[in-house]
């Protein structure tokens, strides 16, 4: 069910938070063996929620948008009473004294947080051998997706309609693509992120996965704080990224399936469009990821650098490395990369490409030099602070193809509004 019939059914009284939230447990001791989507299903304190709502609606109390919906949260986001793991054995779990901001956010809207999701050790690209991958609810022998893998597996498994994953260099959005879903990737600094662990402060954003564009605008109006109506009918301007379109003959079925998909667009203007400055996004983004995520990790690594995975641990000494006059260049080069892409947004309305140039692999990969890479052609958001959401667009081999159509700084509204009206051409083939 969407967000919308579930609090429709809610309101007629058709069905309760109650049984919602016990079949969505009953459905997580079912399936996370398999999945590996759960580090905590927070079944107390998820029953004990489901159990006030209903109160709460017998009573007439509507308490929000989100009134009775469950919503699992990724496990570098503080839950108020229960552990913080980080998908790591670096530290022991925490037990969080409060909610994060956005969490809070989502309680103050009604919702019912439905545990804590697995994630790659500290959202940084790797599975920690002792945590394990989540793996793909269409093909388990393949990865759900990182480091937000846990939450894409539980909305694409029907656990829970929504859930809230981070994103860096694309870990809302590589795992919507894998799992089929919505993933959102928000403005810069539209989300708060108090009580959020960080992976680069300058780089990090918080969103929503959904099934829907709509349910992601319902999420994201409620942890953002401001409306998020998909209301926008004007003409559609569609700049299409080549550049971020597979290269390797492997992965030609994937681009196949973004031309298909492209092809039910027959209301909107495309046009291909080239921009230059993205061909060292990429680069530019790890001169700065790399340094502040060793900075943030430089006290832990140093006292225990066994806890690590060996492939994290790795990339937290690489950053430690990186001379000085890299990094304050790649600031500059932040902000001149920022520039060029607000000036797309004079003849285009969106840029669209594929969210990632090929389907689901069996593991995470990390980021490879050349060639298709995983964030080919999501980084580039994460470094300009532009909102981006990926969307399923079709199948290959039965698994899941998504379009990314990213937006105007701050436009994350509007952004909505064209990413509804694309996933609704979309739909004659899902």
């Amino acid at each position: 069910m969407t967000i919308a019939d579930m609090a429709a059914a809610y309101r007629r009284g058709t069905l309760g938070p109650v049984q919602v939230v016990a079949e969505a447990q009953a459905r997580i001791a079912a399936r996370n063996p398999v999945l590996n989507a759960f580090a905590d299903p927070m079944e107390a304190a998820s029953q004990a929620a489901a159990e006030a709502a209903e109160r709460a609606l017998a009573r007439g109390d509507d308490l929000g948008p989100l009134h009775g919906i469950p919503v699992a949260i990724k496990d570098i986001i503080d839950v108020a009473g229960a552990p913080t793991a980080w998908g790591t054995r670096a530290q022991s779990p925490r037990i969080a004294a409060a909610d994060a901001a956005l969490v809070a956010r989502l309680r103050a809207a009604g919702a019912i947080i439905l545990g804590k999701t697995e994630c790659l050790e500290y959202a940084y690209g790797v599975a920690h051998p002792e945590v394990g991958q989540t793996n793909n609810p269409l093909d388990p022998a393949r990865t759900a997706g990182g480091s937000s893998g846990g939450s894409a597996a539980a909305v694409a498994d029907g656990i829970v309609p929504a859930a809230i994953g981070t994103d860096t260099g694309g870990s809302i959005r590589i795992p919507a693509a894998y799992c089929g879903i919505v993933g959102m990737k928000p403005s810069f600094g539209r989300v708060p992120l108090e009580g959020v662990f960080p992976l680069s402060p300058g780089l990090d954003h918080a969103g929503p996965l959904t099934r829907t564009v709509a349910d992601a605008a319902l999420v994201l109006a409620c942890i953002a704080g401001s409306p998020m109506s998909c209301d926008h009918t004007g003409p559609l301007r569609i700049g299409i990224l080549r550049q971020h379109f597979p290269t390797d003959p492997a992965n030609r079925p994937v681009a196949d399936g973004i031309e298909a998909a492209l092809a039910c667009l027959t209301e909107m203007t495309l046009r291909d469009v080239t921009l230059p400055a993205l061909d060292d996004a990429n680069a530019v983004l790890m001169d700065l990821l790399l340094p502040e995520a060793a900075l943030i990790h430089q006290a832990l690594a140093h006292r225990n650098p066994a806890g690590y995975a060996p492939a994290t641990l790795a990339q937290i000494r690489a950053g430690a490395v990186v001379p000085a006059i890299r990094y304050i260049r790649a600031k500059e080069r932040q902000a001149a990369i920022r520039k060029a892409v607000d000036m797309m947004f004079d003849t285009c309305d969106v840029l669209l490409s594929p969210t990632v140039p090929f389907t689901a692999p069996f593991e995470d990969p990390l980021i490879e030099d050349g060639g298709d890479s995983e964030i080919s052609a999501t980084g580039f958001a994460n470094l300009t602070g532009h909102p981006s959401i990926a969307l399923p667009c079709g199948r290959v081999g039965g698994l899941p193809v998504s379009l990314q159509v990213t937006g105007p700084r701050s436009g994350d509204a509007f952004l909505l509004s064209a990413a509804q009206r694309i996933e609704a051409a979309l739909s004659v083939r899902l």
